[in-house]
């Protein structure tokens, strides 16, 4: 039999042991852990309510199993740390630490990570990116002509040209769909 003890800002479940004729009695060597599971879509209803009004775009949301909550943001013109903390303090004020123990952090996507939005194509063009398509084809060039269904990437290679004894840098021009990328990255130069 078990029955739900709540202590601080856990839950737990006792298991118990019935012995005949007495009464319940929980086991405290059984006690296991039983947090209140944070869904990834309350969080993303929130933030998607908060940030409507604002040039901010919402670009993941992870949960974990412990309730270590990541919410990253981003905006075409940079994120302002005191958005994040105002961000952060509005989704706190939708749980009780009484009841749902959390950690949260809120933070501007990592320049190093992978586009997981379109408006992050749109952020970066004419920026230099990395591009790894579905086949495992790898392309480096200048984001261009973002649009809903795709983009353009161009980017210079020395081609032996008839009539010319050496190699000459010619431009090339090719063209993504969306769905034929695996991952986009931005190029960090120092």
């Amino acid at each position: 039999m078990r029955k739900i003890c709540k202590v601080r800002f856990f839950q737990y479940i006792c298991s118990v042991r019935q012995k005949r004729g007495s009464h319940l009695a929980p086991s405290l060597d059984k006690i296991k852990p039983l947090l209140v599971m944070i869904s990834v879509e309350k969080i993303e209803g929130i933030v998607s309510e908060y940030i409507t009004s604002s040039e901010y775009f919402l670009v993941d949301v992870k949960v974990s199993s412990n309730n270590i909550i990541e919410v990253l943001i981003d905006n075409i013109a940079g994120v302002d740390i005191t958005y994040c903390i105002e961000l952060s303090r509005h989704i706190e004020g939708f749980f009780d630490r009484e009841v749902e123990d959390f950690e949260l952090t809120v933070a501007s996507a990592g320049i190093s990570d992978p586009f997981k939005k379109l408006q992050q194509y749109y952020k970066f063009e004419g920026k230099e990116v990395d591009i790894v398509a579905n086949t495992g084809a790898k392309f480096t060039g200048d984001l261009e002509n973002v649009n809903e269904e795709g983009f353009e990437i161009t980017f210079e290679v020395k081609e032996l040209i008839e009539g010319k004894k050496r190699k000459q840098v010619v431009v090339k021009r090719v063209a993504f769909a969306y769905v034929d990328v695996k991952s986009t990255r931005v190029v960090v130069k120092f």
